[in-house]
């Protein structure tokens, strides 16, 4: 994790220093201060429910049911908890590297997370109504089957490298 928040911070202190010279510092620190207060109760929850997952559910509960050798199941079964996660990214993403480092299987969290980003239930009430029922159930059988031949690919292609 040092690395991608050195590249951040650099980023970040790049922008700022470009706003400064723009003139519009204060109106940016201002709004990512807004955007910190407003995520940061959602982050520290996500965080909370990753760190009680490694914990409260068994490895052997996980390996069995969601590990690398169960199969289609665990791809199933990634693919149905990515479409029932809410949120954006600081709560799928924790929850997601929780667990895989209690030993879930590569292609149940390449299921899991391809299925967040294209499936979300949650998301679908919104895309109803904004853009027809007709929209989002066609856009929801085109993206369906991607996430379990995603876990498929990933379990075929990278089944066997260890990532924790």
């Amino acid at each position: 994790m040092l690395i991608p928040t050195i590249i951040i911070g650099i980023i970040a202190i790049v922008l700022v220093y470009l706003s400064y010279q723009k003139g519009v510092h204060i109106q940016g620190l201002k709004t990512s201060f807004s955007m910190l207060l407003q995520m940061l109760p959602i982050l520290v929850f996500a965080i909370i429910a990753a760190g009680a997952i490694q914990h409260l559910i068994s490895p052997d509960l996980i390996t069995r049911w969601i590990g690398a050798e169960s199969g289609l199941r665990g791809i199933f079964i990634g693919t149905a908890i990515g479409a029932c996660t809410p949120g954006g990214p600081y709560v799928s993403m924790p929850i997601a590297a929780a667990l895989l480092r209690t030993g879930a299987g590569i292609g149940t969290i390449v299921a899991f997370m391809t299925s967040w980003s294209l499936i979300e239930i949650s998301r679908l009430t919104m895309e109803i109504g904004l853009m027809g029922w007709k929209f989002a159930f066609i856009r929801l059988g085109c993206t369906f089957f991607f996430a379990p031949v995603a876990g498929l690919l990933a379990n075929t292609l990278f089944g066997r490298v260890r990532l924790f």
